[in-house]
């Protein structure tokens, strides 16, 4: 069994949503292939990734140093008990690459590095969670918490049009969601607060996100209004990599605190642990391998949160889509976010997954299941034509 190509192509997100740092209008997303000469059905099989959502797409680094690094290295060096050995995939891919630097190449190698998980699964005829459970020795949950992200910004916005997006995901089977905050003021993003509280019912159900915009004092100037609310959790407050600023906010911050989407190493998520004043039993971590060097290096980041005395199920990793459910229920991690509207193709679930309750259960298609996805599927016929 050997690799007869790895395939990479930029698909654009659609739409045009804001939160208070970014517009998404412009960004897109790292599709990966990598075909084998393993036919089935007449058809090779073929294991795709991509590096997650909010970011852009890393063509360049994938192009010329590490899908050329992998086609280059002996086929027998890239196989292990169980197909392809994803840690000897990324060893290899980032020869001669120093260490640090941790931004679009953990992205560029977290898109390759999960099609080979996906492809891994597909040659074991089986979902991806099931493989990922095989792999990190645990035993694969049915089914997963799951809360809807979204309360972004849109050119023409309202209160109405934010209230309505939330009682749509009610009506889908959410219970939980996450709206933005801190690209308006804060009188407006408080009634943009309550406007959610109105359709949801209770903080307990609502999170918010400020998307590392904040200083210490405009962090605390929102966080003396929400603490009365008991909202879900306050996330990725001020700069992700100001661990002293996240101490400092959480020694005056009563409520749950979340961060970590912006962190892509080992390395990171511990400054993070040692630095930022996280607290066990009440903060989440949100760490996502499509963006952290792919599942390998994932795994090793949920082992050293727990050495530090969290539970895996404060980990709820950012991107909201079908590679990050089956990782969350093949590792038995504490929930998933979803896109239900935004961030198309990419974002959201395959029809068949079972929603409701505030829970989602993965379908048990081989892999990842993107094939399922309607919107998607044309990119990935596209890559692998």
């Amino acid at each position: 069994m050997k690799i007869v190509d790895i395939r990479q192509i930029s698909v654009p997100l659609e739409g045009a949503v804001s939160n208070a740092v970014v517009s998404f209008a412009e960004h897109d997303v790292s599709l990966v292939a990598v075909i084998t000469d393993v036919i089935r059905a007449g058809k090779p099989v073929v294991g795709y990734g991509f590096n997650s959502i909010g970011r852009f797409a890393q063509s360049g680094i994938l192009r010329d140093r590490l899908i050329p690094r992998l086609l280059s290295a002996d086929p027998a060096s890239l196989l292990g008990a169980q197909g392809f050995d994803c840690e000897a995939v990324a060893r290899t891919a980032l020869r001669n690459e120093k260490p640090g630097g941790h931004g679009d190449r953990a992205a560029a190698l977290g898109a390759l590095e999960l099609a080979f998980w996906d492809l891994n699964a597909k040659l074991a005829d089986e979902p991806a969670y099931a493989t990922i459970g095989r792999a990190f020795g645990r035993t694969p949950s049915d089914k997963a918490a799951v809360y809807a992200a979204g309360g972004y910004y849109y050119p023409e916005d309202g209160l109405d049009r934010l209230k309505a997006e939330l009682e749509g995901y009610i009506a889908a089977g959410f219970d939980a969601f996450k709206i933005k905050i801190g690209g308006a003021s804060l009188a407006d993003d408080m009634k943009r607060i309550q406007a959610a509280l109105q359709a949801c019912g209770t903080g307990a159900r609502l999170a918010v996100d400020a998307n590392g915009r904040f200083d210490f004092d405009t962090a605390m100037a929102y966080g003396r209004e929400i603490e009365p609310l008991g909202l879900r959790w306050y996330e990725e407050i001020g700069d992700p990599l100001d661990y002293a600023l996240n101490a400092k906010i959480s020694a005056n911050y009563a409520g749950a605190i979340a961060t970590g989407e912006n962190l892509f190493s080992t390395a990171d998520v511990r400054n993070l642990l040692n630095f930022a004043g996280m607290r066990p039993g009440k903060d989440i971590f949100q760490m996502d391998a499509g963006l952290s060097y792919g599942l390998t290096e994932f795994g090793r980041i949920i082992a050293l949160m727990e050495a530090h005395g969290f539970d895996r199920a404060a980990s709820y990793p950012h991107g909201g889509h079908l590679i990050n459910l089956h990782i969350v229920t093949g590792m038995n991690l504490g929930g998933c976010e979803a896109y239900p509207t935004v961030f198309q193709p990419f974002g959201g679930y395959s029809p068949q997954c079972e929603i409701g309750g505030g829970f989602i259960r993965p379908a048990d298609h081989p892999g990842f299941g993107l094939e399922a996805k309607p919107n998607l599927k044309p990119h990935l016929d596209k890559i692998s034509a």
